[in-house]
């Protein structure tokens, strides 16, 4: 009986002592432990290395604000930005596996596809964007498509804004083989300085180097929205390889530009300064380059808008492919990362006009 007892009281003792050292681990650590509990689970987690290819061009908004605002960090993502010249340069990093992603117009991408670079289109950047400029004495003689016939016009091979005038041309009856001379040059700063000099009659630009053409007493002769509407320009593109293998990571960046793309709308002034320490150049030719009419940031993929440009580059003979471009087009990261956005933010006007202008 006695031993009984001694037991019982061993045991209340324990008992005692083990609530006394839970009450003292609660006042020591029961704040963090709250603060914790109350985190974003994305919080919780390291940050994943993500990589990106850019142009310096206000074309690659949702990037500049997705980084400058934290939004690629609230998704989780730790991302780098590489600067490329030229559309090729960007998508010969992706497709060596130097960067994760990037967005080089459409022409680009498409003609990796048709010869073979197992890409996939999964989101959407810049819609338009794109212009002819020359000298005043000379933009004066271009009244029409026909105008450009013997003509020397200087573009940057595989630029969007290329196949859009090819394409055109061809539709007008004009064999752009033959009928004219193209001259493809590096970079667009050297489209430029060939109109300037007058090496050639007319040159094909993106943004911002339309306005700044202009600025240093070129004429926009047309923009690349007068010849196809609403054509597809930069596409989110990476190898399909990445995506399979870190699929999350690629709805989380598709979120954070779906964010950005809100940010971008609402406040222009602050999105302008955020592209100016991107793309070099005076703060009002970004702000009527971005804002003017002629040129859209927008991330939902376009697979519509793809498919059409895949038949203009065909068409025009730029490429010669028999491939099924729907193939290499991934709408599904696009539609996951809405989602994930819209459970955040449910009654938010821009997501929601996201959603109802979304085709699978």
């Amino acid at each position: 009986m006695l031993r009984r007892e001694k037991m019982k009281k061993r045991i209340l003792i324990s008992l005692i002592s083990l609530l006394l050292a839970s009450t003292l681990l609660s006042g020591c650590g029961g704040q963090r432990a709250q603060k914790a509990g109350s985190e974003d689970p994305k919080e919780k987690k390291e940050l994943k290395k993500f990589s990106i290819g850019y142009l310096a061009s206000p074309g690659h908004v949702l990037y500049f604000v997705a980084k400058e605002k934290g939004f690629f960090e609230e998704e989780g993502l730790d991302v780098e930005l590489f600067l490329f010249t030229n559309s090729g340069e960007g998508l010969n990093a992706i497709s060596s596996g130097k960067v994760d992603a990037g967005s080089f117009g459409t022409a680009a991408p498409l003609t990796f596809i048709s010869k073979g670079t197992d890409f996939t289109i999964f989101g959407g950047q810049q819609t338009e964007g794109h212009g002819i400029v020359a000298l005043p004495e000379k933009a004066k003689e271009f009244t029409d498509l026909n105008s450009f016939k013997g003509k020397t016009i200087a573009t940057v091979r595989l630029a969007t804004g290329d196949v859009i005038f090819r394409a055109a041309l061809t539709e007008a009856g004009i064999d752009w083989k033959n009928d004219l001379t193209i001259n493809e040059l590096d970079s667009p700063a050297a489209v430029i300085e060939a109109v300037k000099k007058g090496s050639v009659d007319a040159g094909i630009v993106w943004t911002p180097f339309i306005k700044l053409g202009e600025k240093q007493g070129l004429q926009i002769v047309k923009y690349s929205g007068d010849l196809v509407k609403m054509h597809t320009c930069c596409r989110q593109v990476a190898l399909s390889s990445k995506i399979k293998e870190k699929p999350e990571d690629f709805v989380r960046f598709e979120a954070a530009l779906i964010k950005a793309y809100k940010f971008y709308l609402e406040n222009q002034d602050e999105t302008v300064d955020i592209i100016s320490k991107y793309a070099k150049v005076d703060k009002d030719i970004i702000k009527e380059e971005t804002y003017g009419g002629h040129i859209y940031s927008i991330p939902d993929p376009d697979k519509d808008g793809v498919i059409k440009f895949w038949d203009l580059i065909n068409k025009s003979g730029y490429i010669t492919s028999d491939l099924n471009i729907e193939d290499y087009i991934d709408t599904s990261i696009y539609k996951l990362a809405l989602e994930d956005v819209l459970q955040q933010h449910p009654d938010d006007a821009v997501y929601k006009k996201l959603k109802s202008d979304f085709k699978e």
